[in-house]
């Protein structure tokens, strides 16, 4: 349940409408239904959830407390969502707020990244430029998109909400402290898992590969657009800048050869075509696909934060594990002490027997000061043991659920390379097939060109 402060941001609010226009269909894994003849390891999804994120709006233009709002849209058969077309209005920090709380309430899985609040690539202007919201609101519906395709977030609570008008704002959280931050880090910095799992091992392995090869894609392709269109015409390494100027000089040609200046001014119009073809196919397809590919690389990234808190519930369980042996050695050394047979005759090694030599230099060589201690050790190992049960429950149990999200981010890692290279495919086709036919077009007339001796 949410209480008064696990709820969102209000802006405005709309009811669907008859005639509205509703989220476009997608083929994924979050639109499949489940059926007796599917592995019982693979991921039930318990209907289909539809999202859309449009029409990006500035609110309160003329303030300082200015903000963009988006429209999210949903089409659902899921029982939890009390309307199956919900929609409302969403601010970023709307998004933000749902994922930080979904990552806190949803450990073992892989919670999609969030764009960056006021930076993005490849887009000139504020973030309140028109390609600064469009942008914005293409990486915020993808986010939901993923949300809507995972089986166990698209039903939480904090989701729904997402699409639900809820009256009040979220509370605002203390923030954790630096030494809260650093903490874990500085504990476990040279900590490793002593005894690693097979299988997790061979999924990092798998999560290394894959984004060396998104890492060696996107510089690649980053490369290839700076080369083609970086927008600086004093880079020397702008081949749709150089097509005009080649235009440009096809065309000043033109006016010195009287005879041939038509068949050269269609040639410059040619190159000139050209030239807005490849900047078009840049900002259509070369863009969309660099911010798809890093998206899809920061989205690995939080898969990978997911194995490492594995790891760590393992490293926890292992630490109390060593924890209560250390405490449990102490207690026999104080039991062996007090029935007379300390020393390496007790079995207890040297180690012990000067640590019994110390206390009495000490004075606490006394038989009822032991007594006590032990007595505070017996509780400490009845403590211990029900940690050390505890963290070994709770490792097994993020195991499991760690194999089962990997899984579903095998589903969703799949479908959108699909999706993104098929994109990709089309919008190369498509520029070739544009410039193939200005070149078919020109040929001919540059064919006719006759030049007398």
């Amino acid at each position: 349940m949410l209480n008064d402060e696990d709820v969102f941001d209000s802006i405005t609010w709309e009811s669907p409408a008859a005639n509205a226009q509703q989220p476009e269909s997608a083929a994924g894994p979050g639109f499949k239904q489940s059926n007796s003849d599917e592995n019982p390891d693979d991921p039930k999804w318990e209907g289909y959830l539809l999202v859309s994120v449009r029409d990006p709006v500035k609110e309160h233009a003329e303030t300082k407390d200015a903000y963009v709002s988006y429209l999210v849209m949903a089409k659902t058969n899921l029982p939890i969502f009390s309307s199956p077309n919900p929609t409302a209005r969403r601010r970023f920090q709307d998004f933000v707020f749902l994922r930080e709380h979904l990552s806190r309430d949803f450990p073992a899985c892989v919670v999609p990244p969030l764009p960056e609040k006021h930076r993005l690539e490849y887009v000139t202007g504020d973030r309140f430029s028109p390609e600064f919201m469009e942008r914005r609101r293409q990486d915020l519906h993808l986010f939901l998109q993923r949300l809507a395709n995972h089986p166990t977030l698209q039903r939480s609570t904090l989701h729904v909400t997402m699409h639900q008008h809820v009256a009040h704002p979220p509370g605002q959280e203390p923030a954790p402290g630096f030494l809260d931050n650093i903490s874990d880090t500085l504990l476990n910095a040279f900590s490793r898992v002593r005894k690693p799992d097979e299988r997790f091992l061979a999924m990092r392995e798998n999560v290394d590969k894959f984004e060396e090869g998104l890492v060696l894609s996107e510089r690649l392709w980053g490369r290839l657009r700076s080369r083609t269109s970086d927008g600086n015409p004093e880079s020397d390494q702008d081949l749709t800048a150089d097509y005009h100027d080649l235009a440009v000089a096809v065309q000043g040609l033109g006016f010195l050869e009287s005879g041939i200046t038509d068949p050269l001014n269609h040639f410059s119009n040619t190159l000139l075509e050209f030239s807005a073809l490849l900047r078009h196919n840049t900002q259509m397809t070369t863009d969309p696909f660099l911010i798809r590919l890093h998206s899809l690389l920061q989205y690995s990234h939080a898969n990978r934060a997911v194995l490492r808190l594995r790891d760590q519930k393992q490293l926890d369980f292992e630490e109390l594990s060593d924890y209560l042996s250390g405490v449990t050695a102490e207690r026999d050394r104080l039991a062996a002490v007090i029935s007379g047979h300390a020393g390496s005759a007790s079995g207890l090694g040297l180690g012990a027997y000067l640590k019994d030599k110390v206390d009495a230099l000490r004075g606490l060589d006394d038989d009822q000061a032991r007594v006590q201690k032990m007595k505070k050790l017996d509780g400490k190992i009845k403590e211990l043991q029900e940690a050390v049960t505890t963290a070994h429950e709770t490792s097994d149990s993020f195991s499991d659920e760690t194999l089962r999200e990997q899984i579903i981010f095998r589903h969703a890692k799949q479908t959108e390379m699909k999706e993104m290279l098929g994109e990709l495919a089309e919008g190369q086709i498509e520029f070739h097939r544009a410039a193939m036919e200005e070149l078919d077009r020109i040929i001919p007339i540059l064919q006719r060109i006759r030049v007398d001796n």
